[in-house]
């Protein structure tokens, strides 16, 4: 595992996508040194007891830049309970895998930093504190606390936010094109196309710019292909992974899925591979399309401060023609790592503790980050997709949040591979080929 951390040049290293920083030097000589995180599991985990009151500096480096004023909050709440706590917080979206590679490469590690969950929970569990016992651990949801477990049974992360992963609709412009029902199937989805062309409106905006979007599409495609191969999720990546299947296999893959990437280009907004996150959720907020691809809950403030009063819903991905493997997902696909080896690691546990069973912490998520909370007995925020989420999941299920179970260094060679498809510069057969071979290759830590 250290090998394919360590492989990076610091050379290498931009900083071009900084986009906040409040001295994120990982200089931690202002703080009393208190042993790795490891040797304090079971300790109290109040932040109000067994702690020096001594100075104490916190170093967290995120790739969050969407929740930076959230960030802030809890930051400066928290210094009302922990005077003699300074938490400085270093935000980057352009590069931070990278970046990250590098400091932990150069024995720099921050005391706090940001991964997917999932697969590369492994990945870095060498440099991640053991929070099994700890009051966070406890406070998540089951769902989410399995995010964070590594394969040997460790909570090693702990969330950023609870997810939810679907289509996103405008159900002013879904009226005016006649569209009484969400589509469930292909063909339903066929029809809704056609009838919102016949009033004028695009269909679909997408960011396929972004190498991330792709995955939270083909997540949905997987999960279909596993109920059809009556497994689960889990396995069937597991099995692409070791080379134990193919795309051939699977035709909700190998046909249903490029179909629909088909399908949103021919019926979507310009210039599919200049459009980044940011421009489709202008072009969705300012009504020049009907759905958004490849996003989720997350987008929602986004598209308000746009549009104050537009009406959104969402719906599963019509995958197939079975109207049941249309479904949302949800779950937590990011997390933030407390740096085992860290001088101040029983503080930084301590800070998290606090957020995660607080009753500033539980209005936290809702309130002010205005995300769907990874804790329990922590009401949803005011917002619509977390409200229809919550209505949606009375009668049905979610489905599997299958982009856990691969790396993000698959992912992201997924999204290039994808990107050069829809340039043209790829066939399908190539693009399965190659994505296949980086499933072996990348998409597991072992």
């Amino acid at each position: 595992m250290l090998k394919k951390i360590a492989g990076v040049s610091v050379s290498a290293v931009m900083m071009a996508g900084l986009l906040a920083a409040c001295g994120g030097n990982n200089d931690n000589n202002n703080a009393a040194p208190t042993g790795s995180a490891s040797a304090s599991a079971g300790a109290s985990a109040s932040a109000s007891t067994g702690a020096s009151d001594k100075p104490v500096t916190i170093n967290m480096f995120t790739a969050s830049p969407e929740y930076t004023d959230a960030f802030n909050a809890y930051i400066a709440e928290y210094k009302k309970v922990k005077p003699n706590v300074t938490i400085n917080l270093e935000i980057m979206q352009a590069d931070y895998n990278t970046v990250l590679k590098s400091r932990i490469a150069s024995g720099n590690t921050p005391d706090v930093f940001q991964t997917t969950a999932g697969g590369d929970i492994d990945t870095f569990a060498e440099y991640s504190a053991d929070l099994t016992n700890e009051p966070l651990a406890a406070a998540m949801t089951d769902a989410v606390r399995s995010n964070m477990t590594s394969s040997d049974g460790k909570v090693l992360g702990l969330p950023v936010k609870g997810n939810l992963f679907t289509l996103i609709y405008n159900k002013k412009l879904f009226e005016e094109a006649g569209i009484t029902e969400v589509p469930k199937t292909t063909a339903q989805l066929d029809d809704a196309i056609a009838k919102l062309e016949a009033k004028g409106i695009t269909p679909f905006a997408n960011a396929y710019k972004e190498w991330w979007t792709w995955k939270h599409v083909f997540q949905h495609f997987v999960d279909a292909a596993a109920l059809d191969a009556g497994t689960d999720a889990k396995s069937l990546v597991a099995d692409f992974i070791a080379g134990k299947t193919t795309f051939k296999d699977h035709p909700v893959l190998a046909d249903n899925f490029f179909k629909f990437v088909d399908t949103t280009i021919a019926h979507g907004t310009d210039k599919p591979l200049e459009r980044d996150s940011n421009a489709e959720v202008s072009d969705f907020a300012a009504g020049k399309a009907a759905i958004m691809t490849g996003k989720g809950a997350w987008d929602e403030e986004a598209i308000e401060k746009i549009t104050p009063d537009i009406q959104i819903g969402i719906m599963g991905y019509p995958v197939s023609d079975k109207p049941e493997q249309a479904v949302i997902i949800t779950g937590a696909d990011q997390a933030l790592r407390i740096n085992k080896d860290s001088k101040v690691a029983r503080e930084t546990i301590d800070f998290f503790n606090w957020l995660y069973t607080s009753e500033y912490g539980k209005s936290w998520f809702s309130n002010v980050a205005k995300v769907i909370p990874p804790i329990k007995d922590a009401p949803l925020p005011d917002l619509q997709m977390p409200k229809a989420m919550d209505e949606i999941l009375k009668t049905e299920k979610s489905g599997d949040l299958s982009v856990n179970y691969s790396l993000d260094t698959f992912h992201q060679k997924f999204g290039e591979i994808m990107q050069a498809y829809v340039g043209k510069s790829k066939t399908k057969d190539q693009a399965i080929t190659e994505i296949q071979q980086a499933w072996t290759q990348l998409g597991s830590a072992q």
